[in-house]
């Protein structure tokens, strides 16, 4: 029988024809793992925020700033015991990275202080998600638990539209209003509200409160966001007398004043 003759171009066609199949990266052919959505391809982290640390809390208000929100520290003749009201005391905490605090609380012939600082680095776990949005989602949540008043908008002697928060008819002033201490001014310059002019996001809230017989005692909150760092500033003040009702304006002006003191500290 005769063997049928082997053509070597008919090989070499098939050969070239399977190397066009498959390709490989050093060819300029597309491998699988380059498929986009393949398991091969890698996602893009979201950015860090912008803090990585966080300062210490009982060392970062000045004394001068103490002595004015804590006017009970002027009173005290033991230098040992003036020393330990400045110091303050750290909140417990389970990471100095995350989560640090300070509170002090001083006693004077007119009333008890209470001062609490808190700092919060906020990290996301979620690739999709930045620090500053996560922090900014929390926030937010944040705001609304404190349930601020929705401004409404008036007009002013000039006819210019301005801004203030909005009561229900014939509901009683809210804690902080000029009815409580401040008659001088305006309700929408003491009631809880929105912050412009601190950190990215900022809000106040103004709580009084009473407990019996004791005397009332008003509680004044300005909480800031500044990219992944939430700081809280918790002011209260309770007279020895029953019937005296702390200043509402004065107490804001003081935690708004070391809340922005709190701001240049985290930008260094």
């Amino acid at each position: 029988m005769q063997r049928k003759a082997y053509v070597p171009g008919v090989a070499a066609l098939l050969a070239a024809v399977l190397a066009g199949c498959t390709g490989s990266p050093d060819d300029g052919g597309q491998s699988d793992n380059s498929n986009p959505g393949s398991a091969g391809t890698a996602t893009q982290a979201a950015q860090p925020g912008k803090y990585a640390t966080l300062p210490e809390p009982c060392g970062v208000v000045e004394d001068t700033t103490l002595d004015q929100l804590l006017p009970g520290i002027g009173e005290m003749t033991d230098t040992a015991q003036r020393e330990e009201a400045y110091a303050g005391e750290a909140t417990l905490t389970y990471d100095t990275d995350r989560k640090v605090g300070c509170r002090w609380k001083v006693e004077s012939a007119e009333a008890t202080d209470h001062l609490l600082v808190d700092f919060e680095r906020i990290v996301s776990y979620d690739n999709a998600v930045s620090d500053e949005a996560q922090a900014g989602e929390l926030f937010a949540t944040r705001q609304a638990a404190a349930h601020l008043p929705e401004p409404t908008v008036t007009a002013t002697e000039t006819g210019t539209p301005s801004t203030s928060p909005s009561t229900e008819p014939g509901s009683p002033p809210p804690s902080g209003s000029p009815t409580a201490a401040s008659p001088s001014a305006a309700p929408s310059d003491l009631q809880p509200r929105l912050l412009e002019d601190l950190g990215d996001e900022a809000f106040l809230d103004d709580e009084l409160s009473s407990s019996g017989s004791t005397a009332e005692q008003r509680t004044v909150t300005v909480a800031f966001r500044t990219s992944n760092v939430i700081v809280t500033v918790e002011y209260a003040e309770q007279p020895v007398t029953v019937g005296v009702v702390p200043d509402s304006k004065e107490m804001q002006d003081r935690a708004r004043k070391l809340a922005s003191e709190l701001v240049d500290s985290l930008n260094g």
